[in-house]
């Protein structure tokens, strides 16, 4: 993979006056700077190592990052094995497209060489999902640590994660439970401009989407010729096959998506949502036409802020020696 000098996003005065307030959480941007002062490094090396033998897990540690935030909050509870008795977040529905695990334990193991007991699953979440958006030519934030992992994890709390059949309200109200306003979800949206989708979260889009069962019965939303071009990918019951988010460029972090959006090419009913609200579609369409720099920072300030969602400190989690199973 092609190497990046480290350029770090400055924080404008608003998200310095939200971080700010996290310091009664304990979190800080140099918690491991006693503890394991290397963390970041060997996370960094080891991200450096993965996307560059499989470049396309970028999406997936991103969507790693926030599925488990969205669910109890960033705690690591998505990286958690069902038990006999309960089954755990990964193997709900929502879930079951979630790739990378092997990834974070690869750089768990590596952390509990170096620094045993020390940094949290939770906390290795972040550090990825920031490394893969910057080693995707993306921007690069400051990620704030500390976070303790959780012990719980449920399936059926999974109700949580925006769909990709959510309309904007339903966006809005989820979103804003945790926190998130107008601008987090068209922001955090753009995430979508790496990684694939697969063709079973699709498919109501381009066949029988009114239940009219007939070739002619799609989403009127969704621009023909890329209904077409989907379709030459995805028959009606496929569920395996991988389609990219932002052809073309679905392993570059850009704001090709926005133009994508516009066109009204873009893959998930949730993202042509975008084009409902007056806010949220001037968003698009500024960012279809540039002002990359712009969205960058966007992103930067929206992680940070997702990345903070009830997070757990101090006595209320645990550090997990194996990311897939409490502690005993």
């Amino acid at each position: 993979m092609e190497s990046r000098s480290l350029n770090v996003v400055l924080v404008p005065l608003a998200s310095l006056i939200l971080l700010l307030g996290l310091t009664s959480a304990q979190l800080s941007v140099d918690y491991y700077s006693k503890t394991c002062p290397g963390a970041e490094d060997i996370v960094r090396k080891e991200m450096i190592q993965i996307l560059s033998a499989a470049p396309s897990l970028a999406g997936p540690f991103l969507r790693l990052h926030f599925h488990d935030c969205f669910v109890r909050g960033c705690d690591g509870s998505v990286l958690l094995d069902s038990t006999s008795g309960t089954k755990a977040e990964k193997d709900a529905k929502p879930n079951l497209t979630l790739r990378g695990f092997g990834s974070v334990e690869r750089v768990k193991a590596k952390l509990e060489k170096a620094c045993p007991n020390t940094v949290s699953c939770a906390d290795v979440l972040a550090l990825m999902a920031r490394d893969a958006v910057w080693l995707s030519k993306g921007p690069t934030w400051p990620v704030w640590l500390g976070r303790k992992d959780g012990r719980i994890s449920l399936a059926n709390e999974t109700k949580q994660l925006p769909p990709p059949k959510a309309n904007l309200t339903q966006l809005i109200q989820m979103f804003s439970v945790k926190g998130l306003d107008l601008k987090d979800i068209v922001v955090l949206s753009g995430g979508h401009t790496i990684g694939t989708a697969h063709c079973s979260s699709i498919s109501d889009r381009l066949y029988n989407f009114t239940g009219l069962d007939n070739l002619s019965d799609v989403d009127p939303f969704l621009d023909m010729k890329y209904i077409t071009k989907l379709r030459s990918k995805c028959s009606p019951t496929d569920t395996k096959t991988l389609i990219e988010m932002d052809p073309g460029s679905f392993k570059t972090f850009d704001n090709s998506y926005y133009k994508l959006v516009a066109k009204r090419r873009s893959a998930f009913h949730s993202d042509w949502a975008l084009l409902t609200n007056s806010f949220t579609r001037d968003y698009v369409l500024k960012h279809a036409n540039g002002f990359e720099s712009e969205f960058f920072q966007d992103f930067a300030d929206s992680m940070i802020k997702m990345g903070n969602v009830d997070v757990l400190t101090g006595s209320q989690g645990e550090i997990r020696k194996t990311c897939s199973v409490v502690n005993y």
